[in-house]
């Protein structure tokens, strides 16, 4: 069948299905019920058979499938739990009800009751004895036209997706409960959830392009939040010492399989702690939710096995790109020996990008997607890292880390910088990189170096992407698989 010819069954199926609905109403029919209540779900009724067998239940949900037999007929009813199939007796309901049961179109939602048995062939089922139409269903479901497959498709119309394609409503289920789980570990470990704002007046907390808007009573441009960062940790300056928020940040940038504009992030600060003690959260943490919401620590993603059991390989910056690539950048002070090295591997890093960039940047191209069981790449380059300590040590490289696995950086910590005079001078070096026209620079905040100057405890900061914990923990390719509602180009028309 060509496009046009499913276009034209299209059009001549929500004309009947439009016809149904006058009919009804010229029959005092309401279509939109006000109210229904079920008594049991789908799930539970198929899973405790014995309980249920021969008692009379409630149910409601859209009609699946309609098969019929004469003066008996079976249908698929679908509620949030899953499927259940249905039996209808003409003797049972009568003639008027049977047909009218019979006139409905797959996709109508109907309550019903009726007494729970078990067919022939050991399906459970429900004999109805009594239903009433709830919703008409004007658009025929995916399945007249061979499904619904199309990935940009499902993530447009994802209530379609969610009605036909059960293993999607799995996939959300289970990103509650992670989110719930990662709120009760914390919780538990003794960290307050705390909320902050969605627009601010400066846009901080990450190197990251802000999407901008304007307070029309205030006449002053807004910036969706990046990061919480900024915020957080001025409640450790007030004395919250242990917070966490579970927020949507906003970032105007490119898209791929694991990046949206509008994602969510964990990201939490303890007061008297440092990046040591924040790999052992980390670790322990997103064991503990895959233990919690899939009974075990070893998860399949894509084809291969991640053991995600602690503890977790810990490896400097330096190190990994060593082990890697063979590039030893250990001892190379020197900005133009950094450059030649990293030619010396094959790429050509920008001109203007200073010594610890360029580690960086090796880093990026040529390492990550190499990690792929959990590691924690630690001690990153100050030039990338404005908001983190310096290492006594070694002050060209900072207390920070970022957890990796199956190649994708799953979160970002440090011990965070709590000296005001470094972080003023961190500051103006982001504007200078600013007016040279990186928009992704960060912006200079006064208030935050003034709360800095009250005195900031020495502070472990931590932020995990929860869209890639998602990803990894329901097999997901896309971050749009894990997304409801991902971003999208609008359709043509719309």
């Amino acid at each position: 069948m060509s496009e046009d010819e499913r276009r034209e069954e299209l059009h001549k199926l929500r004309a009947e299905r439009q016809k149904h609905l006058d009919e009804l109403r010229e029959e005092d029919i309401d279509p939109y019920a006000e109210k229904y209540e079920p008594d049991h779900d789908a799930e539970d009724i198929i899973s405790n058979f014995a309980e249920y067998e021969g008692e009379r239940v409630s149910l409601a949900g859209r009609l699946m499938a309609l098969r019929s037999h004469g003066k008996a007929s079976f249908a698929d009813l679908q509620d949030f739990s899953g499927r259940i199939q249905l039996y209808l007796k003409y003797d049972l309901l009568g003639e008027e009800n049977y047909n009218f049961f019979q006139d409905l179109d797959i996709g109508d939602i109907i309550g019903l009751e009726g007494e729970v048995f078990r067919t022939n062939r050991g399906e459970t089922t429900v004999k109805v004895e009594e239903f009433k139409l709830l919703t008409k269903s004007l658009r025929p479901l995916p399945e007249k036209f061979h499904g619904l497959k199309d990935k940009d498709l499902r993530y447009r119309r994802r209530y379609l997706d969610l009605i036909v394609n059960p293993g999607v409503r799995d996939t959300f289920v289970k990103r509650s409960q992670i989110i719930r789980a990662m709120r009760d570990y914390l919780e538990e470990k003794g960290f307050l959830e705390v909320e902050t704002p969605m627009m601010h007046p400066i846009a901080g907390g990450a190197n990251a392009r802000p999407f901008i808007t304007h307070h029309n009573a205030l006449d002053m441009e807004l910036y969706l939040r990046i990061a919480p960062e900024l915020y957080l940790k001025r409640l450790i300056v007030g004395g919250m010492e242990k917070v966490f928020e579970i927020n949507r940040n906003f970032r105007n940038e490119g898209m791929s399989y694991k990046h949206n504009p509008e994602f969510t992030m964990m990201e939490l600060y303890e007061a008297y702690s440092d990046y040591e003690d924040m790999m052992e959260l980390t670790e322990n943490m997103i064991e503990h939710i895959s233990r919690e919401v899939l009974g075990t620590a070893t998860v399949e993603y894509d084809g291969t096995e991640i053991d995600l059991s602690t503890p977790w390989q810990r490896m400097t910056m330096v190190e990994a790109i060593a082990k890697h690539t063979g590039a030893d950048f250990s001892d190379i002070d020197d900005r133009d020996e950094a450059y030649q090295l990293a030619r010396d591997i094959g790429l050509n890093p920008e001109e203007d990008l200073a010594r610890g960039e360029i580690i960086h940047h090796v880093f990026e191209e040529r390492v990550e997607e190499e990690l792929i069981q959990p590691v924690f790449i630690k001690d990153y380059p100050l030039e990338v890292s404005p908001l983190a300590q310096r290492k006594e040590e070694n002050p060209d490289f900072t207390y920070r880390f970022e957890p990796f696995i199956y190649g994708r950086e799953v979160g970002n910590a440090f011990t965070e910088l709590n000296d005001p005079r470094e972080q003023r001078r961190r500051f103006e070096a982001q504007m200078a990189k600013r007016e040279e026209g990186d928009e992704e620079a960060q912006m200079m905040d006064e208030d935050f170096i003034r709360a800095l100057e009250y005195g900031m405890p020495p502070t472990g900061g931590l932020g995990i992407g929860v869209d890639r914990i998602v990803m990894l923990l329901t097999d997901s390719q896309s971050i749009r698989d894990v997304i409801l509602f991902p971003t999208m180009r609008p359709e043509a028309g719309e």
